[in-house]
């Protein structure tokens, strides 16, 4: 028996790996994956599982974890940062859904109002695995349209455990007068977990991780998930409650970290499990014999939850272009759908038939995700300049586009009010050199307007909002937002419109760079990039090899016109270099405190040279450098001292100036002193 269940694990196992690395090379989702592995080892593909009772039972563990781990990095301090779009925003969203999903399978289906309403919890979540995954790997967590997806999906997560409270009340198996009672249940455990949290479980833990023993925190932390989940399915509640209850009496607490780094590989390996027999439990041929009703309902799906979304997303106050695109981003159904649709089917809210077409849709729609999120962008954009959607964006926003800057000249122009559009546009300020910024965060224009930034709404993929900037007369463009589809547009029709202008692009990879550069821009800066430059000439200070040496390095590098970064090998005199000249010659600086020995002293009175074996060099005072300073030179506070001298003599300099006046630290007589 054991044999047979470890021969159906690997099959499992080893099928799923080979799928997930073929889509993973195509950049789909693992979550997809599953789902297809599932499909091909189930009853209705190659029916290579027979035990498919006991991958469904680690499945269930799986659910468990997942919704642990869901408690685990569930912070109050990011839904308070969020707190808008979360409580507003995903409110809306998930209401809305609900509504038009119900209101279609009321009407249009023959549903029952408690069958529609549960269809619409489940149509109303989506996918927080896949689209985490994918904004992290398009850099665009911190986009409008991927903080508006952050958002909402929190808010979907919050919404799991109420909608699973609710699937039996809605099937009538709960007498209405003991629906009050399901409530006091409800409450009752919280008030226990958040006891637990707040003075028993912590005490527990600092006797536990004071034993040192990983194995035995491990153990403690699913002891603590597995035995809450009981607690609660004890109480009639469900066991996703007691997980997700049981994570958050850790994520307030200092092993928070430590937890998520240890229950990771087990929640990745059991949801992959979950994954993979939802895959199993879909029949092809029923998929097959009604792949055109299949069809409908799958287009229903996204057109509801597009509109839905998009909708939403305007009321926020987001731009029309990302409001599409956010969409797009959100369309698919949800991984806890999946178990919403578990519970239904136990408690009768769904049939057979029902069930397998809402498996067929949701895998569907997860298949079609990655792909709509990388042409998001470019469909979003042709939908807002080349359909009636544009007047929309027109009437939203006339009052700005009237404000726009009148006849500048030679300014600089800065898509994107981000770290690195920010940043730029405070040097500039400080320098006193003319900018406009072009930015689609409406909050973020609002809140930077207040602070006198000259900042506007819009998209600088229109022609006719680069023109409102001064696009032809302006000197020189910089694109820094994380859009990449957007960047090449812009820089493209920047190009077109002002052949001199000096177009600066920010891009994430290396592989870009060519094709931005095709595009017009004079100068495109990756990040993965310009980070590796950073690392490496770090690395390469710190083994002492002369500044000079570090740029041609660099210089050459980035004149490679960005290819991949090569392995820099130094030649070998700088290594007899760093052996001969560098072994223990250093340079230093060393900023006077106020009250320090040097204080309101010469350098003549300081004699640094004989009393520690330094040289200085140079003095930096109020962002003026004085190099090779005069002995007579009085030194001030938060003066900048260059030295150079041997390592330990910089270090007794450094305690020599940080020791009292009264009892002055002594250096020892050098031997080349001496002699």
């Amino acid at each position: 028996m054991i044999a047979e269940y470890l021969k159906a694990l690997v099959i499992v196992l080893g099928i799923s790996a080979v799928i997930v690395f073929i889509l993973g090379k195509l950049r789909i989702s693992s979550v997809v994956g599953f789902l297809l592995a599932g499909i091909l080892i189930g009853p209705s593909g190659l029916n290579l599982i027979k035990q498919v009772q006991s991958i469904e039972i680690l499945a269930e563990i799986g659910v468990v974890l997942l919704m642990f781990t869901i408690g685990l990095e569930f912070s109050l301090k990011n839904l308070l940062q969020l707190r808008s779009i979360v409580l507003g925003g995903g409110a809306l969203q998930i209401g809305l859904t609900i509504v038009f999903t119900g209101t279609v399978g009321y009407l249009f289906y023959g549903q029952t109002v408690s069958a529609a309403v549960f269809q619409g919890f489940i149509v109303a979540l989506s996918s927080t695995a896949i689209v985490f995954k994918l904004l992290f790997d398009r850099a665009e967590m911190n986009s409008p349209v991927g903080r508006f997806s952050v958002g909402i999906l929190i808010f979907q997560d919050l919404c799991v455990v109420p909608f699973m409270l609710l699937v039996p009340v809605l099937a009538g198996n709960t007498a209405g007068a003991s629906i009050p009672v399901t409530v006091a249940k409800a409450f009752l455990v919280i008030g226990l977990i958040l006891f637990a949290s707040r003075w028993l479980v912590p005490a527990i833990f600092r006797h536990i991780v004071g034993t040192k023993s990983r194995e035995l925190f491990v153990i403690s932390i699913i002891t603590l998930c597995l035995g809450t989940a009981v607690l609660t399915s004890a109480l009639g509640l469900s066991l996703a409650l007691g997980a997700f209850l049981a994570g958050m009496i850790i994520s307030e607490s200092e092993y928070a970290a430590q937890a998520v780094s240890d229950i990771i590989p087990f929640k990745e390996s059991f949801t992959g499990l979950f994954f993979i027999s939802i895959g199993m439990l879909l029949d092809i041929g029923f998929v097959t014999g009604n792949l055109p009703a299949i069809t409908t309902i799958v287009l229903i799906i996204i057109l509801v939850k597009l509109g839905v979304l998009a909708m939403t997303s305007l009321i926020l106050g987001n731009s029309l272009k990302t409001s599409l695109m956010a969409g797009f981003y959100l369309f698919q159904i949800g991984e806890f759908s999946f178990v919403l649709a578990l519970a239904g089917r136990h408690h009768g809210l769904i049939s057979g038939d029902l069930y397998q077409t809402f498996l067929a849709a949701s895998i569907i729609t997860m298949v079609l995700t990655p792909f709509l999120i990388r042409a998001s962008s470019g469909i979003a954009e042709w939908l807002v300049t080349k359909t009636p959607l544009s007047s929309i964006e027109r009437r939203r926003h006339r009052a700005d586009r009237e404000r726009y800057p009148k006849s500048i000249r030679d300014h600089v122009i800065i898509v994107g009010f981000g770290l690195n559009g920010g940043n730029l546009a405070r040097i500039l300020r400080s320098m006193g050199i003319a900018y406009v910024v072009l930015e689609l965060n409406s909050k973020t224009v609002r809140s930077a307007k207040r602070r006198g930034e000259p900042i506007f709404y819009g998209d600088g993929t229109s022609i006719e909002i680069l023109h409102k900037m001064g696009v032809k007369t302006a000197g020189v463009l910089v694109v820094a937002i994380s859009d990449a589809a957007s960047t090449r547009r812009i820089v493209q029709l920047a190009r077109s419109e002002n052949p001199h202008l000096y177009i600066i692009a920010r891009t994430r990879y290396v592989a870009e760079v060519e094709q931005l550069k095709l595009l017009g821009a004079n100068d495109v800066i990756p990040e993965e990039f310009e980070t590796s430059i950073e690392i490496f000439s770090k690395v390469l200070h710190h083994l002492h090899v002369p500044l000079n040496d570090i740029r041609e390095h660099i210089d050459r590098t980035r004149n490679d016109n960005y290819r991949a970064l090569r392995m820099v090998k130094l030649p070998r005199r700088y290594l007899v270099e760093r052996e001969d000249i560098l072994k223990n010659i250093a340079i230093e600086t060393y900023r006077i405190r106020r009250g320090s020995i040097a204080e309101e002293t010469t350098l003549s009175d300081l004699d640094l040279r004989s009393r520690t074996g330094v040289t200085v060099i140079g003095i930096e005072r109020k962002g003026t450098v004085h190099r090779m300073p005069s002995a007579t030179l009085r030194l001030m506070a938060d003066d900048v001292l260059l030295f150079i001298g041997e390592r330990a003599d910089i270090d007794c300099a450094i305690e020599y100036l940080d020791s009292d006046r009264d009892k002055p630290v002594q250096c020892p007589v050098r031997k080349d002193e001496m002699e």
